[in-house]
């Protein structure tokens, strides 16, 4: 099945964060419609699982304003200018729990709701922490949260550990603990 004749786009909102945007689409049935979507804004994202070498995930718990209240989840933001998503990951490390990583694994990239959004997120796995902050850009740094590996499986199914993205980084790199 091919992908659909895109015949228009238009932005129909934008604010400093989201661009939405119509499509104009014919799809190979002849049918045409109009989708609306929130594109992509070109820079990488990074979600990064951070284990220490005494078997602890660092987890946040910070302000979430889709829902108006502080979320459990982990470390996460955008990479910056030329950043990779090792240095992007890092950055954010240091910013968020107050700690650098000297060995950054990529895991996999995960699209966020695809069938409206055309956000991805790289989820890394961190180890070999060490002691180094860099300030964040948060208004109020979040709270960190040591997480036993061996008790994963209780934090998944917490009531308060909610986020698709987290949950589904911790899943991937179950394998590599």
């Amino acid at each position: 099945m091919p992908v659909p004749e895109v015949l228009a786009i238009r932005t129909v909102a934008k604010t400093r964060f989201f661009r939405i945007e119509e499509m104009d689409l014919r799809f190979a049935s002849g049918e045409e419609r109009t989708y609306e979507r929130l594109p992509g804004g070109g820079r990488a994202a990074v979600i990064v699982v951070p284990v220490s070498d005494d078997g602890n995930v660092f987890l946040i718990r910070e302000y979430a304003a889709g829902f108006h209240e502080l979320q459990l989840s982990l470390v996460k933001g955008a990479a910056e200018g030329d950043e990779s998503l090792e240095e992007a990951a890092n950055r954010e490390l240091k910013e968020e729990i107050g700690m650098g990583a000297r060995r950054l694994q990529f895991i996999k990239k995960l699209n966020l709701a695809p069938g409206h959004m055309g956000f991805t997120i790289n989820v890394l796995l961190a180890r070999d922490l060490y002691t180094e902050r860099l300030p964040g850009d948060e208004p109020e740094p979040p709270e960190i949260v040591p997480w036993p590996v061996a008790k994963l499986d209780e934090l998944i199914i917490s009531d308060e550990f909610n986020e698709a993205r987290a949950i589904a980084a911790l899943t991937l790199v179950r394998p590599f603990l």
